[in-house]
């Protein structure tokens, strides 16, 4: 299936803090809490979809939407580093083509001299497990919970960068 034609994915803008920051709120506990347990997934949004992470990241051009409708339905974000640490869809929004398109526009934000594209996941997040291995990623390490938790334990993937298409697309500048 294909997206929306009115959904398009573009750099986020400081002005969309607030609605990332209210995506993260709404989004991640009832992803992450069947999981990681509700004390970890609340951990997860105060840590890093507060407004002060968030702007950060958004001021240093490291965050993507995808919006429809003006609504943002979906977040990618980068790290300094280089890796994907937020890759999200709205449950309804999953299965039409905007994960990958979010991963293009987070790759076509590195410098040219990065060759590939890293992400990290929850080990027990099997549906994201399942997307990185269809988009290419393979496994280059797995680091173990610190206080041993299986489902904690840190899966880290890489995938030479190539993207499907032109980044922006001509429709979508912004």
């Amino acid at each position: 299936m294909r997206a929306r034609p009115d959904t398009r994915v573009r750099t986020a803008q400081l002005s969309d803090v607030e609605a990332i920051c209210r995506f993260g709120e709404r989004h991640i506990p009832p992803h992450y809490t069947p999981l990681i347990g509700e004390a970890a997934a609340q951990r997860q949004v105060r840590q890093w979809w507060n407004e002060s992470h968030v702007s950060a990241a958004v001021a240093d051009g490291r965050v993507v939407v995808a919006e429809t409708g003006g609504r943002i339905v979906g977040v990618g974000q980068r790290g300094p580093d280089h890796v994907v640490y937020k890759l999200y869809l709205h449950p309804d929004h999953r299965g039409h083509g905007l994960g990958p398109q979010l991963l293009d526009a987070l790759a076509s934000q590195l410098p040219e001299d990065v060759g590939q594209l890293r992400i990290e996941h929850f080990a027990a997040n099997e549906r994201a497990a399942a997307f990185y291995e269809r988009e290419g990623f393979a496994v280059e390490r797995i680091e173990p919970d610190p206080a041993g938790d299986p489902a904690l334990a840190v899966v880290w993937r890489a995938r030479p960068i190539t993207l499907r298409e032109e980044w922006p697309p001509p429709r979508a500048l912004g």
